[in-house]
């Protein structure tokens, strides 16, 4: 299974309204779509202080490679893309992406 980990430094006047707005688009396209799970997302508590300035985040797990590149591929999750780009501290820039393969089969 692909564990797709993303982290926002959102800007710190962004339209909390669109966050939401893009969160439930990417929680139904994930409904959607063949290989895909769970979503889950929420704010960065930061507990060890290593990660200053990102302050949210989503995960959303994959049962293949195969099944993520369809997600990322995807002319919806191309458009939710560009809006949550659009709230993000220096854009793309703002936004890390870790997949974590973690050998696991069941997405459950």
């Amino acid at each position: 299974m692909i564990e797709h980990i993303v982290m926002l430094k959102l800007t710190t006047n962004h339209d909390a309204q669109e966050l939401a707005a893009v969160m439930t688009g990417l929680a139904d396209l994930m409904t959607r779509l063949p290989g895909a799970g769970r979503f889950v997302l929420g704010p960065n508590r930061n507990y060890e202080n290593l990660s200053p300035g990102f302050s949210a985040g989503f995960i959303g797990s994959f049962e293949t490679p195969a099944a993520l590149a369809n997600y990322a591929e995807h002319p919806d999750h191309k458009s939710l893309a560009t809006r949550l780009v659009a709230l993000c501290e220096g854009r793309v820039a703002g936004i890390m992406v870790f997949d974590l393969d973690t050998g696991d089969a069941d997405p459950a």
